[in-house]
């Protein structure tokens, strides 16, 4: 069973593709701690949290702290968390799936493994040095977070199969599979989904110049972890709220008062 929520309800959050972007998150969740009833709205990280930005270890120990805070928040697994995790088998993967050989030299993980102060290429000192919390998190991670409106999935659906079908798939997580197209196929925001398709399906994995809202999809991922603002979206609201100056067409977040009995729900960073 999966460590974090696979079934949500209610009003969401749903943050784009950090990659390591520790400062540009934290901007975020400051402005999301002012957003109102906060407390009853879903947080999804729809995955790569880790590799190409600077700090993958402080962005897991933010998401950890905020989980311990804040009871609705859950991560759908990205293809560079699948990528780390077979790598130093946090999970079990077969003989001819070489993850080492595809995520050492083509996922920027050397800021990973700089974030955790490991060698680049050590995979057994990287393990050594994970904190049990963000190992445990990484060996499980759900491939897909359902909602009623909603499927939240790192890169989107397969349109040449069922959509019934494919969620059931989601939910197995299938580790035989090298290269799964629900985490690694590029064409699924700009083409949407399958006429069966019930929901609307928010991804992150395709770098976009700002979030797309295009037929029952959404695309979440502004930065590639490389540049621009990092991006969340306010669901069902649309309302997109990013680490830079907030789009114009999108809803001002409202700011507490400043009263000694309201603080933020989280700790501040």
């Amino acid at each position: 069973m999966p460590s974090v929520p696979t079934r949500i309800d209610g009003p969401v959050a749903v943050i784009g593709d950090v990659h390591g972007q520790a400062d540009k998150l934290r901007v975020i969740l400051q402005k999301l701690a002012r957003v109102p009833g906060i407390g009853n709205r879903w947080i999804v990280f729809i995955g790569d949290l880790v590799d190409r930005g600077p700090d993958s270890k402080t962005v897991i120990d933010m998401y950890c702290e905020l989980a311990a805070q804040h009871s609705r928040v859950t991560w759908v697994c990205g293809n560079h968390e699948l990528a780390m995790a077979g790598s130093i088998g946090l999970i079990q993967v077969p003989d001819f799936v070489d993850w080492p050989s595809r995520w050492l030299p083509h996922y920027d993980s050397d800021k990973t493994f700089a974030s955790y102060g490991v060698e680049h290429g050590d995979l057994k000192g990287l393990r050594e040095a994970l904190p049990e919390e963000h190992a445990r998190l990484m060996s499980d991670l759900p491939w897909s977070v359902e909602h009623a409106k909603y499927l939240f999935v790192h890169a989107g659906l397969d349109n040449n199969l069922p959509f019934n079908m494919q969620v059931n798939i989601l939910r197995q997580r299938d580790y035989s599979l090298a290269h799964p197209a629900w985490l690694y196929d590029k064409s699924f925001v700009r083409t949407g989904p399958a006429s069966d398709c019930p929901v609307t399906v928010v991804v992150g994995h395709v770098p976009l110049p700002q979030v797309h809202f295009g037929n029952r999809v959404i695309g979440t991922d502004t930065t590639g972890g490389v540049q621009g603002d990092l991006s969340c979206v306010l669901l069902p609201e649309n309302v997109v709220i990013t680490s830079g100056e907030d789009p114009p067409g999108g809803r001002p977040v409202p700011r507490q008062a400043h009263t000694a009995k309201k603080k933020p729900w989280w700790r501040p960073w």
